[in-house]
């Protein structure tokens, strides 16, 4: 598996996180785990949001592989800085895709939505009401180690996307932040990658994951220089 096909998803919801925004005073959750779980990770404040600052690290077996990001929300504006290697600086809106965008911008955006799902994936999944959501109604095992924790589970449709089908096994604690996942490829019974969540800090008004190890030490994802910055403010807040 590449990594950076984890998240795929075609994401056509920027509508939605304007809608967000733009109410950002009164954003309700309903009783449903998806909203449930969002609040958690601070969505009711996310319309303060004007940019979220961040560097995407990916350990694989014989490299570590670097994309940095900052995306405005409000115009759903991505600028990423890479190494020539991977383009350069690119900045982009991210309703071209919608036309004829260039091959290039679109890779580009392939990398982005990988990597911000890793980092706000229960902000995405709230966001996204295509996915299907379940709760068991016992404990379940935790995947790596021992313990126990709720899950959630999400399929999405098998008609859209990069990689359709895709289903991620939410291990949810006390908290009700995720402890664990498990994601399944286009819903295959093998898992495809299974991580932790953890080194939780506050970023903002928001509260975010910045690191997920693989059961065997072999794969690691983790963020760097994670920073917001929100209205009545120029400053950037980073994470703590």
């Amino acid at each position: 598996m590449k990594f950076d096909r984890l998240h795929f998803r075609v994401l056509f919801f920027s509508s939605a996180v304007l809608a967000l925004l733009g109410g950002c005073a009164g954003w309700q959750p309903t009783a449903s785990p998806r909203d449930q779980l969002a609040v958690a990770y601070g969505i009711e404040n996310f319309g303060q949001v004007e940019a979220l600052r961040y560097t995407f690290n990916v350990q694989l077996a014989d490299r570590v592989i670097r994309r940095t990001w900052t995306w405005e929300p409000q115009k759903d504006r991505v600028t990423f800085r890479g190494t020539a290697e991977q383009g350069g600086t690119v900045e982009y809106e991210r309703s071209i895709l919608a036309g004829p965008g260039s091959e290039s911008v679109k890779k580009v955006d392939a990398w982005f939505i990988n990597d911000n799902y890793w980092l706000i994936f229960p902000l995405r999944l709230a966001w996204d009401r295509s996915a299907t959501v379940t709760a068991d109604n016992a404990p379940a095992p935790l995947p790596i180690g021992t313990g126990q924790a709720r899950r959630l589970v999400v399929r999405y449709p098998s008609n859209e996307g990069y990689t359709p089908g895709d289903v991620y096994e939410l291990f949810i604690g006390a908290s009700d932040r995720i402890e664990q996942w498990i994601y399944r490829k286009g819903g295959d019974p093998q898992p495809t990658r299974i991580t932790t969540w953890e080194d939780y800090r506050r970023v903002g008004p928001l509260t975010l994951a910045l690191d997920h190890r693989g059961p065997d030490g072999s794969f690691r994802v983790w963020f760097t220089d994670v920073a917001v910055r929100v209205a009545g403010r120029s400053d950037w807040i980073s994470a703590r």
